[in-house]
């Protein structure tokens, strides 16, 4: 399975990056820095240097044109201000599936975060701003005849993998970045998940036994 990971260098996609090539598929990492080329082969993806806020359809579609899945796990960063969230955390999502439809890749599985159905529509806080770019992320991919997924993890920490998670509409809490990318690759081989966006935290569950519960 070929599987292009927009936000290649993240903490999240390059852990979903080493899983994908350990199990004998083809991840690709798009990277917006050329001096991350080195990390996402050392997880061993191949990398892309494209920057998806300057970017087009085109640009991006002959990126994923052939793959079988695109996964976004890009984002403007703890540190970036609110244009960010718009360009990166809403555009660049928009975009990607601007060009998976191009290029005829129907699989899209979206990182996305808990809360977003709770975002304060009037607040100029950033962390608001990026909730409500992530919702209308998401809302643009549920709407398009796509086979996605949206995945909603809560706080992410990098303590080791659990292998345990909980999965569905639920409360806050947290789970560790490893356990999310376990999750999204069993997610990209899971027909079952097609069509459904849920919350993801640490729990007591196989990821394989909750991703059926569905």
């Amino acid at each position: 399975m070929r599987v292009v990971v927009a936000g290649g260098h993240g903490k999240v996609a390059l852990l979903l990056e080493s899983v994908l090539a350990e199990r004998g598929d083809t991840p690709v990492g798009i990277v917006r820095n050329p001096a991350h080329v080195a990390d996402v082969q050392q997880a061993g993806a191949q990398a892309v240097v494209l920057d998806l806020e300057a970017a087009d359809v085109e640009d991006v579609a002959g990126v994923v044109r052939g793959a079988d899945a695109v996964v976004f796990a890009a984002g403007g960063g703890p540190d970036s201000g609110p244009a960010r969230k718009e360009t990166v955390d809403k555009g660049a999502a928009i975009l990607l599936a601007d060009a998976a439809e191009r290029a005829g890749v129907r699989r899209y599985v979206m990182v996305s975060a808990m809360g977003t159905d709770r975002a304060d529509p009037d607040s100029h806080d950033v962390f608001q701003v990026y909730l409500r770019a992530k919702r209308a992320a998401d809302e643009d991919l549920m709407a398009r005849d796509l086979d996605w997924t949206v995945v909603r993890p809560g706080r992410l920490t990098d303590a080791p993998s659990t292998g345990r998670v909980r999965v569905g509409t639920l409360g806050p809490g947290e789970v560790t970045r490893a356990d999310v990318a376990a999750v999204l690759a069993e997610v990209l081989l899971t027909g079952a998940t097609v069509g459904k966006a849920f919350d993801l935290l640490a729990g007591d569950r196989s990821v394989d036994d909750a991703l059926a519960g569905l």
